[in-house]
């Protein structure tokens, strides 16, 4: 079975600030889950599903269900690293969910890779990476280049990705 054309993203939000850091983390899911049931023209008893990665704070989306004060069927924090919102968005096809992403890159300065990072013990192969003291920029590096060993990708169709995510920035003040 398809789930082709079985589900839609009905509302959308994006917070009006990347530097937040008067608010908490937990705050500024807070803020996005409003603006997207908003958009959609729903309220939090709509919602039977709750999606989000290892960005929520405390417990993940326990703890975020019960600050929000979401009574779901369905509860996801599958993480694998920047993509977890499009594996979500495949798992909240069954359900009528709500996903939220509320990093604050600038205010912690996890973009520029600057911030110290302590990964949790959960975390399998965290003993092994945090010695290296890994960014942003260089765990990306290192999946580009398997990406590119694996599939014959090339340098220049990767440069695209940077054409194409600067041309859409540009409608981003």
């Amino acid at each position: 079975m398809s789930i082709k054309r079985a589900a839609c993203i009905a509302g959308i939000y994006e917070h009006p600030t990347r530097n937040a850091p008067d608010k908490s983390l937990a705050q500024l899911h807070a803020e996005v889950a409003k603006g997207a049931l908003e958009d959609a023209g729903l309220s939090k008893d709509d919602i039977d599903g709750y999606f989000c990665a290892g960005d929520a704070p405390g417990m993940g989306p326990i703890s975020m269900v019960d600050y929000l004060g979401l009574n779901p069927r369905h509860v996801d924090s599958t993480d694998v690293g920047g993509s977890s919102y499009l594996l979500h968005v495949s798992h909240a096809a069954q359900a009528i969910a709500l996903i939220t992403l509320a990093g604050k890159p600038r205010s912690e300065g996890v973009a520029t890779g600057t911030a110290p990072r302590i990964v949790p013990p959960t975390v399998p192969d965290g003993q092994f990476e945090q010695p290296y003291a890994p960014t942003i920029a260089n765990m990306y590096a290192m999946v580009a280049m398997r990406h590119m060993h694996e599939f014959g990708t090339t340098s220049e169709q990767l440069a695209w990705i940077k054409v194409a995510a600067s041309h859409h920035a540009q409608h981003n003040p």
